[in-house]
């Protein structure tokens, strides 16, 4: 009889134990419970707290995490169930996070990580009929708290020592994260029967070799006591040019608990990241079988691309004139200039992200013409949909190891749920075509040479054994083919870890100290990281505060405000730009434009210093609740304008105006397609009013993956009105701008532009003519129906120059709702 595996979602009560419990909360006890899921939720669904995203709720909820919680469950088990095999695991794949598991009675075990999975045989504690299953969850913050005691207080930046416990480090609150410290049974749980023998481990790689490839499997299986028959693995494989009469496939012996096995191909397809190919993708079964009439006892599935990756870390040759040591990824053979973003949890209560809310948000990715995804060290490792879903797009991922900005205990009890977390998740993760990387950490090698540490540290262990000796040592056993690099940033050779010249480089000067044009003194080899950060959209904004009046510095602002000396940081950078806004809604739209502006301008600033440059990592993609933060796509998973300026500044062909180094002006055009692109590059200096006062043509041919870039002549590079002018540059339809002054101390002309709306598919299409130069206009249509999405946003337009937008979201509306000010927005507005 095969593996047989049945879920144990149903049925679940929670209640609270210990610790300040409200006596609303020990008056509802038992409180029905879901499962996945975490006491927040089931607390919510039964009407007892409000929802913890909502004004000062996260204070006045503070005390969940203060308290054990216990859940309770019950299950059915009949005597044809229990006599079916000889073994019986309960199997939970995430616990959140110290806990006791126990089943009738009986503890099982205990837990402390929430980053692996745990099994339990009860084979001799289950009974006929009713069995109940206990699992005891301790206060996760009293628990961080003695632990650090314990083990000896370490570096971080925030109060509760999120370091001494291996559970997500944003579940106790970040600068753009809620505090939640959440408990619960926070992924599947099953009863899986079993006889003779199971997989435990399976690892498939896919490597391409001239027209064919060969998959490889790799692993571990468990024999039932007792069990030395014979058993064989089958390894099969099927996918897209593949004949369906002589599939490749193979069978091989177990011998003892580990299994090797090989299959050729002489013809398979590429999988490429997306703006370079397709993904085509293979199915892999491996099936586990013994001689006896058991036939298959256990099986599963990997589905893989064959591609090769590596990053060129090769040292610049003397005298290039660009010393230093690249981070040049290259899929198959070829380099990919990367345009990515970082993720972070999506939503602050992981449980609630579902395979379609994965697919919506990196569907904007894509579309956002992003091709790589950094998923952060102090979030999670993701669901298993999410590095699917990756794969299907083509979306290529970079996985931290779950470090992020503190120094890390080397003792035990870590040091083993350390290792045990990183074999489960290598060992998981590496069969997917879209992992490109895995990272020791986020910023702790940085942290460790800058932020003082070592003074503070006085010789205690930080965590440098696990980035530079644990986790190459797994991969090299576990996964070879997966590039590592021992944390972000990261330096190669013996250099501080976040030099400009080699490696990764975190960039976070310009929102902490400096203005945001001075992203363009940075050269870096690749910038893993880099942010600016703004508002939510107006309709999350105000479904999460209720403020009477609102202001930037109302109650409920704050609480929506993580970052350190933020609102301080978001004014000081936008008035070398605009002036600050007095009305609430202005201000809004002021800082969310400075947000993309400043965004853009990095970008733009990078893409054209390719190939020196070959990476651009944007801190972030999305938020985890409704927050002012550094995101493009809200809490409510609503795109701000900085989302349109990614989807701008990534495009595939990129016409930039840049200042040269020893003054003047230059023209990169950046073309990340195959084919060549040439023809006459324009050059106009224009007045506001629509005027040319100089122009010039340059002709330009752009390999194929290249750049070019040329001087623009004198005259049209130096304005004579400099407040009332602008340089565009333009190549078949796409264009890039100079301003000669800063907008602030420009003669902007007040918004100008006609608007006409008719019916198109799915919403309308929006007409915007402009009557008067427009710089920058968005449509925020979500203040005319909150589901509302525009297509394109931060569009500039000369005089009589028209741009079309279609919204999505919206039945019918008029023009005089889209031409609304609040909501048809422009830099003219702002000054």
């Amino acid at each position: 009889m095969p593996l047989t595996a049945r879920p144990l979602h149903d049925g679940w009560t929670v209640r609270a134990t210990a610790g300040p419990v409200p006596a609303a909360i020990t008056a509802a006890a038992p409180i029905a419970a879901e499962v996945p899921g975490c006491v927040h939720l089931d607390l919510m669904r039964a009407g007892l707290i409000p929802d913890p995203y909502l004004d000062d709720n996260e204070a006045l909820l503070a005390w969940i995490g203060l308290v054990d919680w216990e859940y309770r469950g019950v299950f059915d088990v009949d005597a044809a169930a229990l006599a079916s095999a000889s073994v019986h695991d309960l199997v939970f794949d995430g616990l959140d996070t110290v806990a006791e598991v126990r089943l009738n009675g009986d503890v099982l075990g205990r837990t402390a990580n929430q980053h692996r999975s745990y099994r339990f045989t009860v084979t001799d504690l289950l009974r006929e009929g009713e069995n109940e299953l206990v699992v005891s969850f301790t206060s996760p913050i009293r628990y961080a708290n003695a632990q650090s005691v314990a083990l000896g207080v370490r570096p971080r930046p925030y109060p509760l020592p999120y370091e001494a416990m291996r559970k997500s480090a944003c579940s106790f609150g970040w600068d753009w994260g809620i505090a939640t410290a959440t408990s619960g049974i926070w992924r599947g749980v099953r009863l899986e029967s079993w006889s003779t023998a199971r997989l435990v481990e399976v690892l498939v790689t896919a490597t391409p070799d001239g027209d064919g490839g060969r998959v490889r499997a790799t692993g571990r299986i468990e024999r039932a006591a007792g069990v030395d028959e014979r058993l064989n693995l089958t390894l099969a494989m099927n996918g897209p040019g593949l004949d369906g009469g002589a599939l490749p496939s193979t069978v091989v012996e177990v011998i003892g608990d580990r299994f090797e096995a090989e299959i050729e191909a002489s013809a398979v397809e590429r999988w490429w990241p997306v703006g370079y190919g397709e993904q085509p993708r293979y199915v892999v079964d491996v099936m586990l079988w013994a001689d006896s009439e058991n036939g298959v006892v256990d099986q599963t599935h990997r589905v893989v691309g064959f591609r090769t990756v590596e990053w060129d870390q090769t040292p610049d040759a003397a005298p290039s004139g660009e010393p230093g040591t690249p981070f040049t990824l290259r899929v198959n053979g070829r380099p990919v200039f990367v345009k990515g973003v970082n993720w972070i949890p999506d939503d602050a209560f992981p449980v609630r992200v579902d395979r379609d809310r994965y697919a919506r948000r990196l569907d904007q990715a894509v579309a956002a013409n992003v091709n790589l995804v950094r998923v952060w060290g102090g979030g999670i490792y993701e669901a298993d949909e999410f590095y699917d879903l990756c794969d299907e797009r083509g979306l290529l991922t970079w996985q931290d190891f779950l470090f992020a900005c503190a120094a890390y205990v080397e003792e035990e009890p870590l040091r083993g749920e350390i290792e045990a977390e990183a074999r489960e998740q290598i060992a998981r993760l590496a069969s997917h075509p879209s992992l490109v990387l895995l990272t020791g950490n986020n910023e702790n090698l940085w942290g460790y040479e800058d932020w003082g540490w070592q003074k503070l540290l006085d010789g205690k262990t930080w965590g440098a054994y696990y980035y530079r000796e644990l986790f190459p040592a797994l991969i090299a056993e576990i996964a070879p083919h997966v590039p590592y690099a021992p944390g972000s940033p990261f330096s190669p050779g013996d250099r501080h870890p976040n030099d400009p010249d080699h490696g990764t480089m975190h960039i976070w000067d310009l929102w902490n100290q400096r203005d945001w044009p001075h992203y363009r003194d940075h050269r870096p080899r690749f910038a893993a990281e880099f942010g600016w950060q703004g508002p939510p959209t107006w309709s999350t904004l105000r479904r999460a505060i209720h403020d009477d009046p609102l202001t930037p510095e109302s109650p409920g602002m704050i609480v929506h405000q993580k970052a350190a000396e933020g609102n301080t940081k978001l004014t000081a950078g936008l008035v070398a730009h605009y002036r600050v806004p007095e009305d609430i809604e202005t201000w809004h739209w002021a800082m969310q434009l400075n947000q993309a502006n400043a965004i853009t301008t990095a970008l733009e600033h990078f893409r054209a210093l390719a190939p020196r440059t070959m990476g651009a990592v944007v801190w972030q993609l999305n938020d985890c609740w409704p927050v002012m933060s550094w995101a493009a796509i809200d809490g409510d998973e609503r795109p701000k304008p900085l989302y349109h300026a990614l989807r701008n500044a990534f495009a595939p062909r990129l016409v930039t105006v840049q200042p040269a180094p020893g003054g003047g002006l230059v023209v990169s055009v950046v073309n990340d397609t195959d084919a060549a692109w040439a023809g006459p590059l324009a050059l106009r200096r224009i007045g506001f009013d629509g005027a040319v006062h100089a122009e010039a043509t340059v002709e330009v041919a752009v390999a194929g993956r290249g750049v070019q870039t040329v001087p623009v002549p004198g005259a049209v590079a130096s304005a004579s009105t400099p407040a009332a002018e602008l340089l565009v540059a333009t190549l078949d339809e796409t264009r890039g701008f100079w301003y000669f002054a800063e907008a602030r101390d420009s003669a902007l002309p007040a918004p100008d532009l006609d608007v006409a709306v008719t019916a198109a598919p799915g919403g309308v299409e929006v007409t915007l003519t402009a009557r008067a130069f427009a710089r920058d206009v968005a449509l925020l249509v979500d203040k005319v129906a909150p589901g509302a999405v525009a297509s394109t946003g931060l569009l500039t337009l000369l005089p009589g120059e028209q741009a079309v937008v279609h919204v999505s979201g919206v039945a019918e509306t008029d023009a005089a709702a889209l031409a609304d000010p609040r909501v048809l927005r422009s830099a003219g507005q702002l000054v």
